[in-house]
């Protein structure tokens, strides 16, 4: 099953969307304004967002850049009463893939959104880096500062889960997803203890700071930049 964001300040436009989409078969989140959008967009990956360009607190447009700038490549469908070519072009330019002004129809919205379902994945890179770690996932070879270290499988792609989202929180509910395949009966002290093992391997082989943090009721991340 496909899942969709809508993003639309309006309730009563973001109520009949969603509506109508789960009766077509999707599962639908939904959000009210940019950055709410964006907030959920790093969370959780989803099939196709469709989102409203003139929003409170972050538009449309900025939404959108920043989940381009943080590495996601989810198909965005941007809606607006603003019909100039100024503006479709301003809003393409910012990482949209597709445009459609207000009013619409509905069955013209989920005609573009089957037409961007379809579309092939963007291709995942072989190579996956943070501050100085480095991992070659063709080779399945992970470095911290040019030094190899050993990683059993499930470390790896516990590490190669966080790394392709990095910047980002993943939920332990995408962890288990991800790297455990959705089985049942995987718990937080499972996905814990190899956390601990990943930080035991890698940060011995750094100067300084971790670069998998937790995020407290959220899950994990990797990033350079923050030092506990």
């Amino acid at each position: 099953m496909h899942t969709l964001l809508i993003v639309e300040d309006q309730e009563d436009i973001r109520d009949s969307l969603q509506s109508q989409f789960v009766l077509e078969g999707y599962s639908v989140d939904t959000a009210s304004d940019g950055r709410e959008a964006v907030g959920k967009i790093k969370k959780r990956e989803y099939d196709c967002v469709v989102m409203d360009y003139v929003m409170p607190r972050m538009d449309g447009k900025e939404a959108c850049k920043e989940v381009r700038e943080s590495g996601i490549c989810v198909p965005i469908i941007m809606l607006s009463v603003k019909s100039e070519p100024l503006t479709k072009a301003e809003l393409l330019d910012c990482g949209a893939d597709d445009y459609l002004g207000k009013p619409f129809s509905s069955e013209e919205l989920l005609a573009r959104i089957r037409a961007l379902l379809r579309r092939p994945k963007a291709l995942k890179s072989d190579v996956l880096n943070v501050g100085d770690l480095m991992m070659d996932v063709k080779a399945h070879k992970v470095s911290v500062q040019g030094k190899p270290i050993y990683l059993t499988r499930k470390e790896f792609s516990l590490l190669e889960c966080l790394l392709r989202h990095k910047g980002s929180a993943v939920s332990r509910e995408r962890l288990v997803t991800d790297v455990w395949g959705g089985a049942v009966g995987v718990h937080s002290n499972t996905i814990e203890s190899h956390i601990l093992s990943l930080r035991k391997k890698i940060d011995h082989q750094r100067a300084h700071g971790r670069l998998i943090h937790t995020m407290p009721g959220v899950g994990y991340r990797v990033d350079a930049l923050v030092v506990e």
